[in-house]
């Protein structure tokens, strides 16, 4: 069961980083070299870290997705900080927020199977 929730969560976050490079390219110049990199940089560690699920021993797998929650969360907040600034809009900040969402989703249901599994 969670090898597949790691499986599903490959092509989630390389749909996600793809709508959100678009997002990016279209913010305010000034921004876009800002805080666009520093979200470029976040959700491509994400995706390291996403890879190295699948790469790694049953100890180590609970740490990398703490980690890649807290990104998921990093982001949450950027996408915030847009909308409040109004570099995107109500529609793009909802959509991206679903999305990140349903990643949050399934970090949250490996991170209980893998903390149970420990446990035994």
């Amino acid at each position: 069961m969670e090898t597949k929730r790691e499986l599903t969560l490959i092509p989630k976050t390389e749909n996600y980083i793809k709508y959100m490079l678009n997002i990016i390219m279209k913010l305010p110049r000034t921004e876009k070299f800002n805080i666009g990199n520093e979200y470029k940089n976040m959700m491509y560690i994400m995706l390291e870290d996403v890879m190295m699920l699948g790469k790694i021993g049953m100890e180590e797998k609970l740490d990398y997705i703490n980690k890649i929650d807290a990104r998921i969360n990093v982001q949450r907040v950027f996408l915030r900080i847009m909308k409040d600034n109004r570099w995107i809009d109500e529609k793009k900040f909802s959509y991206s927020m679903s999305l990140l969402d349903e990643l949050g989703r399934i970090v949250g249901g490996l991170l209980k199977a893998y903390a149970q599994n420990i446990k035994k």
